[in-house]
């Protein structure tokens, strides 16, 4: 237990941005896996949406500085290749 008022204040604020972030992050762990169960399917349409969604999340993501950029452009460059390989 904080002895400090603002102490105690940054804890809820702590305890905010934890469960928005893990929000988040889950959010982008959900829109690869329905990216994979598209391309799985093999429907171009369902695949290249479910890309531009989970491309859009990730994106979003970097730029509020969740994950680094470099982990961002790695995980797009994954998609972008099974995508690739997919519809051609």
């Amino acid at each position: 237990m904080p002895n400090i008022k603002s102490a105690s204040k940054r804890i809820l604020i702590s305890k905010a941005r934890n469960a928005r972030n893990r929000a988040s992050k889950s959010l982008i762990k959900t829109n690869q896996k329905k990216f994979d169960d598209a391309a799985s399917e093999g429907s171009r349409e369902a695949t290249l949406s479910a890309y531009k969604t989970a491309v859009k999340t990730i994106d979003r993501a970097a730029a509020r500085g969740l994950i680094h950029k470099n982990n961002a452009a790695h995980k797009k460059s994954a998609l972008t290749a099974k995508l690739n390989s997919i519809t051609r």
